[in-house]
């Protein structure tokens, strides 16, 4: 059934929002479901009625005719006396909801711009679907195929069988996981493990002079408690344990590239997707797609600091419902941050962004004089282009995490959206805030965690 919005304020767009944010009458494709009511729309209109008597309403009610005659069921019905100056006191504004054929619509709009005036029916809006809760993710695991090895004939694996065998294998894993599930656990092969230590061993020399921090004292506790070392790939189990006690995160393993809107919404429910193969021993030096060494030593680090885990989880919030010319700026957010993104700390230049972390040659490029230095804004760093076949030729700079956050957020309110989302970390589910009850009931629980604040605070002095 299709929805079509009309310029509405105040009661009338309360309507039309619970409409839309219906998860029955959305799909995966994120087109507005039909298969219940196939021939029926559903219509969103305002028009004007002028000289309408106190007394009485025939115009009102060749209007309620006109739509009888049409076999249209009428949802919601209202009048509205029109405040302009200009206006009779007697001229009023009508908002309709009703449910007509498809078939009809157009003459239903014709005959009524017959007899009343400034007839208004906005563009049909379609809201994408988008996960509810944790469980739903089982459903985002849509690839970007380009450069898989059975498709790009430039990867380096392209050729050899043996590879693409145990690519496949690697995917079934992952296609097969449902949440809830133990992660798999992997026995790497010789070669496997040969191609991670000569990684490991490379970028482990640069960490201590070229990384921030949060990521130094992270990988720290990695090493102490989730197998990190050069002769042993961590299993995913143990780093999703590590994450979960620290930050929520939590991982999930995936097949390869996901799509930007798929991979995105993952990180709303504070789960990572994080792919377990590794890239072809012939390149040990750089993938042309993310592998184990890019999300454990790239990633995973900085999803165990606290406000960095903040940072990714309102970058995937943000996603949820947007629209792809937002999902287009919000991925290349994310890319020049959560992948290549760089801070200032004690005085000087650090990485915290897992496309340098997992890169000895663009590390080494990124903290050199050769590239630009840009500071973070959201604003422009959303719209700028950038290079996923070479070293970026701009950095974008973050005075700090908490800077960084704050920055965020106020671009995703930004976002336009016939609703707002609020994630329940208890639940690990999305509360789409379409009604003023659902906000006064998340603002009275805020309201209580407040209160149970500053009594520990009195307590404490």
């Amino acid at each position: 059934m299709k929805t079509y919005f009309g310029v509405i304020s105040g009661q009338m767009q309360e309507t039309s929002k619970e409409k839309i944010c219906s998860t029955e009458s959305v799909n995966r494709q994120g087109s507005l479901d039909s298969s219940k009511e196939d021939d029926n729309a559903t219509l969103v209109l305002i028009f004007t009625l002028c000289n309408v008597k106190k007394t009485e309403l025939s115009k009102a009610a060749r209007v309620f005719e006109l739509l009888q005659m049409f076999e249209t069921e009428v949802h919601h019905f209202e009048t509205r006396r029109i405040k302009k100056l200009k206006n009779s006191a007697d001229d009023f504004d009508v908002f309709v909801e009703c449910e007509v054929h498809s078939a009809d619509i157009s003459h239903l709009i014709t005959s009524l711009k017959r007899i009343t005036e400034d007839v208004k029916i906005g563009k049909e809006e379609k809201v994408l679907w988008f996960p509810r809760k944790i469980q739903d993710l089982d459903k985002c695991h849509h690839l970007i195929t380009t450069y898989e090895p059975s498709f790009d004939h430039g990867h380096p694996g392209y050729s050899d069988l043996e590879y693409r065998k145990r690519r496949a294998y690697f995917a079934d894993l992952a296609y097969n996981y449902r949440v809830g599930d133990p992660l798999p656990n992997i026995e790497y092969t010789a070669q496997e493990t040969a191609t991670w230590r000569e990684v490991y061993r490379k970028l482990r020399s640069l960490y201590p002079t070229h990384a921030c921090t949060q990521y130094l004292d992270a990988f720290q506790q990695l090493e102490k408690y989730c197998g990190y070392q050069e002769d042993n790939i961590p299993q995913l189990q143990d780093v999703s344990r590590f994450l979960k006690e620290t930050t929520g995160f939590q991982l999930r393993p995936a097949a390869g590239l996901l799509s930007a809107r798929d991979f995105l919404a993952s990180l709303a429910f504070r789960v990572f997707q994080c792919t377990q193969y590794i890239r072809h021993f012939s390149s040990p030096t750089h993938s042309p797609e993310p592998d184990c060494c890019h999300e454990l030593l790239g990633h995973v680090p900085m999803l165990a600091n606290k406000e960095f885990a903040q940072f990714s989880q309102d970058i995937g919030l943000a996603s949820l419902g947007s629209s792809e010319a937002e999902i287009e700026k919000l991925s290349t957010l994310y890319w020049f941050t959560v992948e290549f993104g760089l801070c200032k700390q004690n005085g000087s230049i650090k990485a915290y962004g897992a496309g340098l972390l997992s890169s000895y040659g663009e590390l080494m490029y990124a903290l050199s004089n050769e590239p630009e230095y840009k500071p973070f804004d959201p604003e422009v760093t959303a719209v700028h282009p950038y290079q996923d076949q070479a070293f970026q030729p701009v950095y974008f700079i973050a005075e700090n995490f908490e800077d960084a956050k704050a920055k965020l957020q106020n671009y995703a309110m930004k976002i336009k959206k016939p609703f707002s989302l609020c994630y329940d970390p208890f639940t690990s589910s999305i509360e789409v805030l379409d009604t003023p009850q659902k906000v006064k009931r998340e603002v009275s629980r805020l309201k209580e965690d407040l209160k149970n604040l500053c009594l520990s605070l009195d307590n404490l002095s």
